[in-house]
């Protein structure tokens, strides 16, 4: 024993923290503080898998949600094998005042609540904090710069969903897209990636305006999906169902391509070629590809905010409107999505939401004007 502790002794000589050091705790530690504001289905699950893997991680949210995460945390679960469920333990503050050293904020609301919660984070922190922004949609890009200086836009690549406050389940995890609207920042951009790869696959991109316009037109079947009530209801006519979804990503892309964006490859989710081949040959050929897409759909967040949740606001005008405005800027007549938006504004706004029949749907983009 003498002899160990005369090693020991002359380590801690040279080098007080040497034996300290393996003392360390698996996850890892680092002066970046990352609030994560709005722990819902997207919040929740990047938020808690960093969380199992590096300490300095903070939620905050409001309600049921606030306080589920408080008594046990997040719970993650890949959907083909919900057995093998993940418990995160989490840190929960209830104001950012209690984070005034915030680094990061990653503001994980939608759309329709990011001018509100931009603003709560303004007024508490200032411009201080890098802003990490993960909405689907262009909305972000026009509000968040109205507030902060130092904004990375973060593009999600996966479906998820809820069953209860804190417990999420996805169908894969990530990958993620981050990157600056002018490909500033690239110090702090490389260093949230580094920090988000911890826990989920994640990407610097060079592009990620072009990346959220691609996104944008996988997110417009949300819309239909959530007229017919996709996992709700049985799809009477699949001929039908097919023709519409194809209908709106044809058109989705003739649309951001007229707008001058480029395709941008995202992880596991179909290529412009897929989409297109879908849209144009005739159904026997693509039919099976595209049973195979829909089999690994999820309920769309917008079905979660409109059938779920009994709400009346949504992502339709952040995700469709956003298409359409970009359509009438550019010439392009888009004419199954308006008639799907002009639908879906008539519908959800009604006190009870109920999913149509797709012959519906169809019946109704086939004599639909705009305007009428």
């Amino acid at each position: 024993m003498s002899l160990m502790n005369d090693i020991r002794k002359l380590a801690l000589s040279v080098d007080p923290g040497a034996f300290s050091r393996t003392r360390k705790p698996k996850t890892h530690r680092s002066d970046l503080k990352l609030v994560f504001l709005g722990a819902g289905v997207i919040g929740g699950s990047v938020g808690g898998w960093i969380a199992s893997k590096y300490d300095n991680v903070f939620f905050l949210d409001q309600g049921e949600t606030a306080q589920a995460l408080k008594r046990r945390g997040v719970t993650l679960y890949p959907g083909d094998a919900p057995e093998h469920r993940q418990h995160v333990r989490v840190k929960v503050i209830d104001d950012l005042d209690q984070a005034p050293d915030a680094d990061v904020v990653v503001l994980g609301v939608k759309n329709y609540s990011l001018e509100a919660a931009a603003a709560q984070v303004q007024a508490k922190l200032g411009d201080r904090p890098i802003i990490v922004a993960m909405q689907n949609g262009l909305a972000n890009q026009r509000i968040l710069p109205n507030y902060f200086s130092r904004v990375i836009y973060c593009i999600v690549s996966y479906n998820a969903w809820m069953d209860e406050p804190g417990v999420i389940g996805f169908q894969k995890k990530g990958p993620l897209h981050v990157g600056t609207l002018h490909n500033e920042l690239e110090a702090e951009t490389a260093r949230v990636a580094e920090v988000f790869n911890l826990g989920v696959e994640t990407h610097v991109t060079d592009r990620i305006v072009d990346t959220a316009h691609c996104k944008l037109v996988i997110n417009l079947v949300n819309s239909l999906t959530t007229l017919v009530g996709l996992k709700y209801r049985e799809i009477s006519d699949r001929a039908l169902f097919q023709k519409l979804m194809t209908g709106l990503t044809y058109e989705g892309i003739q649309v951001v391509k007229a707008a001058g964006c480029r395709e941008s490859k995202l992880g596991g989710m179909p290529s412009w070629t897929l989409l297109r081949a879908g849209a144009r040959l005739p159904q026997p050929l693509t039919r099976a590809m595209f049973e195979r897409n829909v089999k690994k759909m999820v309920l769309s967040s917008m079905a979660q905010d409109i059938i779920q949740r009994g709400g009346k606001d949504s992502e339709l005008e952040s995700i469709n409107g956003a298409l359409l405005e970009l359509a009438d800027r550019h010439g392009v007549p888009a004419r199954i999505n308006r008639a799907v938006y002009d639908l879906c504004r008539k519908r959800f706004a009604e006190p009870k939401f109920e999913p149509m029949d797709v012959r519906e749907v169809w019946e109704w983009v086939q004599t639909h004007r705009p305007g009428r």
